[in-house]
Protein backbone atom coordinates (compact mmCIF):
# COMPACT_ATOMS: atom_id res chain seq x y z
CA UNK A 1 0.00 0.00 0.00
CA UNK A 2 1.22 3.11 -0.62
CA UNK A 3 2.22 5.76 1.69
CA UNK A 4 -0.64 8.78 2.75
CA UNK A 5 0.03 11.54 4.45
CA UNK A 6 -1.94 14.26 6.00
CA UNK A 7 -1.71 17.53 8.34
CA UNK A 8 -3.35 18.97 11.25
CA UNK A 9 -5.07 22.65 10.92
CA UNK A 10 -4.01 25.34 12.84
CA UNK A 11 -7.55 25.32 15.54
CA UNK A 12 -5.14 26.91 18.68
CA UNK A 13 -4.99 23.65 20.66
CA UNK A 14 -1.64 24.31 20.51
CA UNK A 15 -1.44 27.97 20.83
CA UNK A 16 -1.00 28.18 17.03
CA UNK A 17 -4.02 30.57 16.61
CA UNK A 18 -2.84 33.41 19.39
CA UNK A 19 -1.77 35.98 17.68
CA UNK A 20 -4.86 36.31 15.67
CA UNK A 21 -7.08 38.60 18.00
CA UNK A 22 -10.41 39.00 15.76
CA UNK A 23 -11.83 35.02 16.80
CA UNK A 24 -13.45 35.07 13.27
CA UNK A 25 -10.22 35.69 11.76
CA UNK A 26 -8.50 33.01 13.59
CA UNK A 27 -10.87 30.74 12.09
CA UNK A 28 -10.43 31.84 8.34
CA UNK A 29 -6.88 31.32 9.35
CA UNK A 30 -7.21 27.45 9.55
CA UNK A 31 -9.81 27.70 6.77
CA UNK A 32 -7.17 28.94 4.61
CA UNK A 33 -4.61 26.26 5.60
CA UNK A 34 -7.18 23.86 5.04
CA UNK A 35 -7.65 25.27 1.48
CA UNK A 36 -4.49 25.45 0.70
CA UNK A 37 -4.09 21.47 1.66
CA UNK A 38 -7.22 20.87 -0.46
CA UNK A 39 -5.35 22.01 -3.73
CA UNK A 40 -2.26 19.96 -2.73
CA UNK A 41 -1.10 16.82 -2.49
CA UNK A 42 -2.29 15.92 0.73
CA UNK A 43 -4.88 12.96 1.93
CA UNK A 44 -6.16 14.53 4.77
CA UNK A 45 -6.76 17.34 6.75
CA UNK A 46 -7.20 16.84 10.28
CA UNK A 47 -8.55 18.99 13.99
CA UNK A 48 -7.61 17.78 17.74
CA UNK A 49 -11.42 17.27 20.02
CA UNK A 50 -9.87 19.52 22.54
CA UNK A 51 -11.07 22.49 24.22
CA UNK A 52 -8.27 24.44 26.48
CA UNK A 53 -4.39 24.63 25.25
CA UNK A 54 -1.33 23.09 25.85
CA UNK A 55 1.45 22.76 27.21
CA UNK A 56 -0.99 24.51 29.43
CA UNK A 57 -4.94 25.51 29.42
CA UNK A 58 -4.91 29.70 28.80
CA UNK A 59 -7.01 32.10 27.85
CA UNK A 60 -6.51 31.65 24.00
CA UNK A 61 -8.61 30.22 20.89
CA UNK A 62 -9.60 26.88 20.40
CA UNK A 63 -12.12 25.78 17.85
CA UNK A 64 -14.30 22.69 18.58
CA UNK A 65 -13.98 19.67 16.38
CA UNK A 66 -17.02 18.87 15.26
CA UNK A 67 -18.42 22.32 14.55
CA UNK A 68 -14.40 22.89 12.71
CA UNK A 69 -15.03 19.52 10.96
CA UNK A 70 -18.11 20.31 8.88
CA UNK A 71 -16.59 23.57 8.00
CA UNK A 72 -13.90 22.53 6.76
CA UNK A 73 -15.91 19.94 4.61
CA UNK A 74 -17.69 22.72 3.27
CA UNK A 75 -14.82 25.16 2.63
CA UNK A 76 -12.90 22.17 0.45
CA UNK A 77 -13.48 19.72 -2.11
CA UNK A 78 -10.87 17.08 -2.45
CA UNK A 79 -9.26 16.40 1.14
CA UNK A 80 -10.47 14.17 3.40
CA UNK A 81 -11.44 15.28 7.38
CA UNK A 82 -10.64 13.74 9.81
CA UNK A 83 -10.41 14.04 13.96
CA UNK A 84 -7.28 12.94 15.98
CA UNK A 85 -9.52 11.74 17.70
CA UNK A 86 -12.52 12.26 18.80
CA UNK A 87 -13.19 12.13 22.80
CA UNK A 88 -15.61 9.73 23.64
CA UNK A 89 -16.06 11.49 27.10
CA UNK A 90 -17.36 14.19 25.67
CA UNK A 91 -20.72 12.94 23.22
CA UNK A 92 -23.11 10.16 23.79
CA UNK A 93 -21.77 7.61 21.25
CA UNK A 94 -25.19 7.45 19.62
CA UNK A 95 -25.22 11.18 19.40
CA UNK A 96 -21.84 11.07 17.91
CA UNK A 97 -23.08 8.35 15.22
CA UNK A 98 -25.19 10.91 14.35
CA UNK A 99 -23.30 13.73 13.60
CA UNK A 100 -20.46 11.98 12.00
CA UNK A 101 -23.09 10.72 9.66
CA UNK A 102 -24.20 14.13 8.64
CA UNK A 103 -20.90 15.59 8.44
CA UNK A 104 -19.82 12.33 5.83
CA UNK A 105 -23.12 13.60 4.11
CA UNK A 106 -21.84 16.98 4.26
CA UNK A 107 -18.55 16.47 3.19
CA UNK A 108 -19.58 13.49 0.09
CA UNK A 109 -17.87 10.85 1.87
CA UNK A 110 -15.04 12.71 2.97
CA UNK A 111 -14.37 11.65 6.42
CA UNK A 112 -11.98 10.08 8.69
CA UNK A 113 -13.80 9.58 11.57
CA UNK A 114 -11.95 9.62 14.55
CA UNK A 115 -12.37 8.30 18.27
CA UNK A 116 -10.38 7.48 21.66
CA UNK A 117 -11.26 7.33 24.78
CA UNK A 118 -9.64 10.92 26.62
CA UNK A 119 -7.45 11.59 28.18
CA UNK A 120 -6.85 15.33 29.05
CA UNK A 121 -8.32 15.54 32.90
CA UNK A 122 -7.60 19.51 33.32
CA UNK A 123 -10.99 19.89 30.61
CA UNK A 124 -12.92 16.89 31.35
CA UNK A 125 -13.42 18.37 34.75
CA UNK A 126 -13.09 22.18 33.80
CA UNK A 127 -16.17 20.95 30.99
CA UNK A 128 -18.47 19.24 34.21
CA UNK A 129 -17.38 16.06 32.90
CA UNK A 130 -17.45 13.13 34.86
CA UNK A 131 -13.43 12.25 35.04
CA UNK A 132 -13.13 8.16 36.19
CA UNK A 133 -10.04 6.01 36.11
CA UNK A 134 -8.93 4.37 33.60
CA UNK A 135 -10.94 0.59 33.95
CA UNK A 136 -14.38 2.38 33.63
CA UNK A 137 -13.41 4.95 30.97
CA UNK A 138 -11.91 2.38 28.70
CA UNK A 139 -15.02 -0.02 29.44
CA UNK A 140 -16.93 3.08 28.06
CA UNK A 141 -15.22 3.59 25.53
CA UNK A 142 -15.48 -0.46 24.11
CA UNK A 143 -19.40 -0.60 24.09
CA UNK A 144 -19.22 3.35 22.56
CA UNK A 145 -17.02 1.85 19.34
CA UNK A 146 -19.46 -1.16 19.34
CA UNK A 147 -22.78 1.44 19.47
CA UNK A 148 -20.84 3.47 16.64
CA UNK A 149 -20.19 0.51 14.79
CA UNK A 150 -23.72 -0.83 14.78
CA UNK A 151 -25.56 2.47 14.25
CA UNK A 152 -23.36 2.95 10.71
CA UNK A 153 -23.82 -0.87 9.92
CA UNK A 154 -27.43 -1.96 11.27
CA UNK A 155 -31.28 -0.85 10.54
CA UNK A 156 -32.79 -1.32 14.51
CA UNK A 157 -29.59 -1.58 16.52
CA UNK A 158 -30.18 -2.47 20.21
CA UNK A 159 -27.56 -2.14 22.89
CA UNK A 160 -27.68 -2.55 26.47
CA UNK A 161 -24.49 -2.04 28.68
CA UNK A 162 -23.01 -0.10 31.56
CA UNK A 163 -22.76 2.72 30.37
CA UNK A 164 -24.70 3.36 27.23
CA UNK A 165 -27.79 2.16 25.99
CA UNK A 166 -29.50 2.75 22.75
CA UNK A 167 -33.09 1.06 21.43
CA UNK A 168 -32.98 1.17 17.90
CA UNK A 169 -32.24 4.82 16.88
CA UNK A 170 -33.22 5.61 12.95
CA UNK A 171 -29.63 6.87 11.89
CA UNK A 172 -30.39 8.31 8.45
CA UNK A 173 -28.27 8.88 6.09
CA UNK A 174 -25.86 6.63 7.81
CA UNK A 175 -23.00 8.32 5.08
CA UNK A 176 -22.89 9.92 1.95
CA UNK A 177 -24.15 6.76 0.03
CA UNK A 178 -26.29 3.79 0.83
CA UNK A 179 -24.11 1.25 1.82
CA UNK A 180 -20.85 3.29 1.94
CA UNK A 181 -19.61 2.44 5.94
CA UNK A 182 -17.50 5.83 7.16
CA UNK A 183 -14.06 4.48 7.69
CA UNK A 184 -13.16 4.68 11.44
CA UNK A 185 -9.94 5.52 13.08
CA UNK A 186 -9.32 4.24 16.59
CA UNK A 187 -6.72 6.12 18.16
CA UNK A 188 -4.43 5.11 21.06
CA UNK A 189 -2.44 2.28 21.68
CA UNK A 190 -3.79 0.09 24.35
CA UNK A 191 -2.86 -3.54 24.16
CA UNK A 192 -5.44 -4.74 25.69
CA UNK A 193 -8.83 -2.74 25.00
CA UNK A 194 -7.64 -0.03 21.99
CA UNK A 195 -5.80 -2.88 19.60
CA UNK A 196 -8.49 -5.52 20.34
CA UNK A 197 -11.20 -2.59 19.05
CA UNK A 198 -9.26 -1.42 16.16
CA UNK A 199 -9.08 -5.42 15.07
CA UNK A 200 -12.96 -5.78 15.47
CA UNK A 201 -14.17 -2.53 14.27
CA UNK A 202 -11.47 -0.42 13.51
CA UNK A 203 -10.75 0.88 10.05
CA UNK A 204 -7.75 2.51 10.68
CA UNK A 205 -5.70 3.40 13.86
CA UNK A 206 -3.11 5.91 15.17
CA UNK A 207 -0.58 4.41 17.15
CA UNK A 208 2.23 6.22 19.34
CA UNK A 209 4.29 9.99 18.36
CA UNK A 210 6.50 8.81 15.33
CA UNK A 211 8.60 6.40 17.43
CA UNK A 212 9.60 3.66 14.55
CA UNK A 213 10.02 1.54 17.91
CA UNK A 214 6.66 1.50 19.29
CA UNK A 215 4.71 1.48 15.45
CA UNK A 216 6.71 -2.23 15.26
CA UNK A 217 5.74 -3.09 18.87
CA UNK A 218 2.13 -1.88 18.56
CA UNK A 219 1.61 -3.84 15.40
CA UNK A 220 3.22 -6.83 16.82
CA UNK A 221 0.45 -7.06 19.01
CA UNK A 222 -2.46 -5.41 16.78
CA UNK A 223 -1.38 -8.51 14.69
CA UNK A 224 -2.13 -11.17 17.38
CA UNK A 225 -5.20 -9.61 18.13
CA UNK A 226 -6.66 -9.81 14.11
CA UNK A 227 -5.52 -13.34 13.78
CA UNK A 228 -7.79 -14.16 16.72
CA UNK A 229 -10.83 -12.93 15.04
CA UNK A 230 -10.17 -13.86 11.20
CA UNK A 231 -9.33 -10.23 10.59
CA UNK A 232 -6.66 -9.14 7.75
CA UNK A 233 -4.10 -6.30 8.85
CA UNK A 234 -3.70 -5.16 5.94
CA UNK A 235 -7.26 -4.03 5.25
CA UNK A 236 -6.53 -1.88 8.46
CA UNK A 237 -4.63 1.85 7.93
CA UNK A 238 -1.69 2.16 10.08
CA UNK A 239 -0.88 5.54 11.27
CA UNK A 240 1.12 7.70 12.83
CA UNK A 241 1.87 11.18 14.00
CA UNK A 242 4.67 13.40 13.74
CA UNK A 243 5.27 17.17 14.87
CA UNK A 244 7.98 18.72 12.16
CA UNK A 245 8.90 21.99 11.14
CA UNK A 246 10.94 22.29 8.07
CA UNK A 247 13.42 24.76 8.61
CA UNK A 248 16.64 24.57 6.86
CA UNK A 249 18.56 24.55 10.01
CA UNK A 250 18.52 25.40 13.50
CA UNK A 251 18.73 29.17 12.85
CA UNK A 252 16.02 29.50 11.00
CA UNK A 253 14.24 27.76 13.77
CA UNK A 254 14.76 30.37 15.73
CA UNK A 255 14.08 32.80 13.08
CA UNK A 256 10.87 31.70 13.14
CA UNK A 257 10.01 33.48 16.45
CA UNK A 258 6.72 32.68 18.28
CA UNK A 259 4.23 32.22 15.99
CA UNK A 260 5.28 29.42 14.84
CA UNK A 261 5.64 28.18 18.03
CA UNK A 262 2.80 29.14 20.00
CA UNK A 263 3.34 32.49 22.33
CA UNK A 264 3.79 30.40 25.53
CA UNK A 265 6.26 27.63 24.42
CA UNK A 266 9.58 28.69 25.03
CA UNK A 267 12.25 27.60 22.31
CA UNK A 268 13.88 24.47 24.20
CA UNK A 269 10.21 23.30 24.65
CA UNK A 270 9.64 23.11 21.18
CA UNK A 271 12.08 21.76 19.86
CA UNK A 272 12.19 18.81 22.44
CA UNK A 273 8.89 17.84 20.53
CA UNK A 274 9.68 19.29 16.72
CA UNK A 275 11.76 17.30 14.17
CA UNK A 276 13.32 19.89 12.43
CA UNK A 277 14.81 20.78 8.82
CA UNK A 278 14.13 18.77 5.81
CA UNK A 279 17.03 15.34 6.28
CA UNK A 280 15.56 14.65 9.68
CA UNK A 281 11.64 14.84 8.51
CA UNK A 282 12.35 12.77 5.95
CA UNK A 283 14.68 10.39 7.46
CA UNK A 284 12.18 9.90 10.45
CA UNK A 285 8.93 9.36 7.96
CA UNK A 286 10.75 7.11 6.16
CA UNK A 287 11.47 5.40 9.54
CA UNK A 288 8.29 4.73 10.49
CA UNK A 289 6.75 3.49 7.16
CA UNK A 290 9.44 1.28 7.40
CA UNK A 291 8.09 -0.47 10.48
CA UNK A 292 5.09 -0.94 8.94
CA UNK A 293 2.56 2.43 9.36
CA UNK A 294 1.27 3.27 6.04
CA UNK A 295 -0.21 6.88 6.68
CA UNK A 296 1.44 9.72 8.38
CA UNK A 297 -0.19 12.54 9.93
CA UNK A 298 2.30 15.91 10.47
CA UNK A 299 1.50 18.82 13.08
CA UNK A 300 4.00 22.11 12.03
CA UNK A 301 3.64 25.03 13.70
CA UNK A 302 3.36 27.99 12.11
CA UNK A 303 0.76 27.19 9.04
CA UNK A 304 -1.49 30.15 10.21
CA UNK A 305 1.32 32.63 9.58
CA UNK A 306 3.25 31.62 6.83
CA UNK A 307 1.99 30.04 3.01
CA UNK A 308 5.33 28.76 2.48
CA UNK A 309 5.30 25.71 5.21
CA UNK A 310 3.14 23.46 3.47
CA UNK A 311 4.49 23.74 0.28
CA UNK A 312 8.15 22.98 1.96
CA UNK A 313 6.23 19.93 3.73
CA UNK A 314 4.73 18.34 0.56
CA UNK A 315 8.31 18.59 -1.09
CA UNK A 316 10.20 16.71 1.78
CA UNK A 317 7.75 14.14 1.72
CA UNK A 318 7.33 13.90 -2.27
CA UNK A 319 8.09 10.26 -3.58
CA UNK A 320 8.03 8.18 -0.06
Amino acid sequence: MAARFGVFVPQGWRQDLNDIADPAEAFEAMVRVAKQADEGSWDSIWVYDHFHTIPEPSQNVTFECWTSSAALARETTRVNVGQMVGCNGYRQPSLYAKTASTVDAMSHGRLYAGIGAGWYEHEWKAYGYEWTDIPPRMKAFREAVEIVHAMWTEDAPTYDGEHYRIDEPINLPRSAAPGRKIPLWIGGGGEKVTLKLVAQYGDACNIGAGSPRVVREKLDVLRRHCDRVGRDIDDITISTSINAFPMADDGGFEQASAKARGSRWSADEWREIMTLGAEQIRSRTEAVLEAGADYVIYYVPGLAYDDELLPAMEQIIAGL
